[in-house]
C-alpha cells in the first residue's frame, strides 16, 4: 500500500516538474536569472509604495482618529493589490536590468552570442515573463483592484467612528441638461435644441436619496426657476422626482417673483442624476465593465468632458498592464549591452529614471487626451507604442553588431 502510495506521489511530481523542464536549457537558466530578483523588485517596490501611500496615513489615523490597530492592519492588506499594480512593471524593469547586467559582467552574453545565438532569443524569456506580468497586472487591475479599494475605503471609515452608509455614497453631484425652451404663450418648445435648461445640484448622496438639492431650471422662455429641498428621491414608475421641505422661487421676465414652499413635490425630470451618483469617482475603483457602462451614462448625459476622461481611463485599464512589456523589452535590451557593468545601484537608478520618464510622458498625454487636444485612444496608447517602437529599434541595432 505504501509503495503504491509513493507511486502515486512520484507521478504527481512529475506532471508538475515535467513543463518546466521541457522548456530548452538555456530558457530556464535565463528564466532562473530574471526571477530571483523579480521577486525581489516586486517585494521593494511594493514595501516604498505602502509606506509612502498608505503606511504613514494610517500611522496617523492611528494617533489623531483613534484608528483601531486590527482595522489599520486590514486596510493595509486590501490597500496592497493597487500598489501590487503599480510594483509589477517597475519591478520587471529592474530584474531585466540586473539579471541581463550581471550576466553581460560575467561575459556570459558573449559566450552566447559567439555560439551564434541572437540577441533576439536571449531576451525571448525575459518578454515571456513581460507578457506573463502584463496579463497577471491586467487580472489584479480589472478585478482585485477595484473591490480592495473599496473594502479598505469601508474599513477606514468604519474604524474611525465616521458614518459609514451601507448605501452608495457620492458628493457634489452635478448634472446639466441641454434642450429646447418652452414658449409660456404657445406652450411649445422652441425650435433651437441647444439651449441650457436645467442644473441640477445635491451636496451628496446616499441610501438612494439625493440631500440639499437645488434645482435651476430655465427650460421656459423669459421664467427662470429656482428649486431648493433638503431632500429628493427619484420615482422610477412616475419618472419623476419627489422633492421634500423646500421652496420654489420663480422669476419672470418684468421682475416679478414668486415664493412657495412646500412639504412634498413632484418634479418630472430624468434620471440622469441618479446615473451620475451611482458612477464611482475614480476609475481605479471601477472594473472595465463599470467603466465602460460609466462611459454609456456620460453619452447619455452629453457631458463631453466625462466621456473624454472615461475613454481615456479605459484604454489606460490595457496601457497600465502594457508597461510590464515596455519595461520588459527596454530592460532586457539595455541590459545585455556587451558595454553595460550595472551594479545593483546603477540598475535601481537607471530604472527610476526610465520609469518617471515613461510614466511622465503618460501623464501629458492622458493630459491632452482629456482636454479634447488628442483622441482618448491615441493618449492612452501613445506612450506604449512610443516605448515598444523605441525598444525594437535598440534589439533591432543590438542585433546586427
Amino acid at each position: 500500500m505504501k509503495i503504491s502510495n509513493q507511486s502515486q506521489f512520484n507521478k504527481n511530481v512529475k506532471k508538475i516538474i515535467t513543463p518546466w523542464y521541457s522548456l530548452p536549457l538555456i530558457d530556464r537558466w535565463l528564466l532562473g536569472q530574471i526571477i530571483p530578483p523579480m521577486i525581489f523588485a516586486i517585494s521593494a517596490f511594493t514595501v516604498i509604495s505602502l509606506s509612502v501611500g498608505v503606511m504613514f496615513d494610517l500611522i496617523r489615523k492611528i494617533v489623531e482618529y483613534g484608528l483601531p490597530i486590527l482595522k489599520a492592519l486590514q486596510a493595509l492588506i486590501y490597500s496592497l493589490p493597487s500598489f501590487l499594480v503599480l510594483s509589477f512593471p517597475m519591478a520587471v524593469l529592474l530584474s531585466t536590468l540586473l539579471s541581463y547586467g550581471k550576466l553581460s559582467a560575467n561575459s556570459e552574453l558573449i559566450a552566447l552570442r559567439s555560439l551564434g545565438i541572437t540577441t533576439s532569443r536571449i531576451i525571448a524569456p525575459a518578454i515571456a515573463v513581460s507578457i506573463f506580468m502584463t496579463g497577471l497586472t491586467f487580472y489584479f487591475n480589472d478585478n482585485l483592484v477595484p473591490t480592495s479599494n473599496k473594502l479598505a475605503e469601508s474599513t477606514l471609515r468604519s474604524g474611525i467612528g465616521s458614518s459609514f452608509n451601507k448605501g452608495k455614497s457620492k458628493n457634489n453631484i452635478i448634472f446639466t441638461r441641454k434642450g429646447s425652451r418652452i414658449d409660456p404663450l404657445t406652450n411649445k418648445p422652441t425650435k433651437v435644441n441647444t439651449f441650457l435648461t436645467h442644473i441640477f445640484y445635491a451636496s451628496r448622496f446616499e441610501n438612494n436619496s439625493m440631500k440639499e438639492v437645488t434645482v435651476l431650471d430655465f427650460s421656459r422662455v423669459n421664467i427662470k426657476q429656482i428649486l431648493t429641498a433638503k431632500s429628493a428621491i427619484f420615482d422610477k414608475d412616475n419618472s419623476s422626482w419627489i422633492f421634500t421641505d423646500g421652496n420654489i422661487v420663480s422669476t419672470d421676465s418684468i421682475g416679478q417673483t414668486t415664493n412657495i414652499k412646500f412639504q412634498k413635490y413632484t418634479y418630472p425630470f430624468v434620471e440622469g442624476p441618479l446615473d451620475i451618483a451611482k458612477v464611482p469617482k475614480d476609475a481605479s475603483d471601477m472594473s472595465l465593465k463599470e467603466a465602460l457602462e460609466a462611459e454609456k451614462i456620460y453619452k447619455k448625459i452629453g457631458n463631453l468632458k466625462e466621456i473624454r476622461k472615461i475613454q481615456v481611463r479605459i484604454q489606460e485599464k490595457f496601457t497600465l498592464p502594457c508597461a510590464c512589456l515596455v519595461f520588459g523589452l527596454i530592460g532586457s535590451i539595455l541590459g545585455s549591452k556587451s558595454n553595460l557593468r550595472s551594479s545593483k545601484s546603477q540598475g535601481f537608478g537607471l530604472s527610476v529614471i526610465l520609469i518617471l520618464v515613461y510614466y511622465i510622458m503618460s501623464f501629458v498625454s492622458s493630459s491632452f487626451g482629456i482636454k479634447g487636444l488628442i483622441p482618448p485612444v491615441i493618449a492612452a496608447w501613445f506612450p506604449v507604442v512610443i516605448s515598444l517602437s523605441s525598444g525594437f529599434y535598440f534589439l533591432r541595432k543590438s542585433s546586427s553588431i
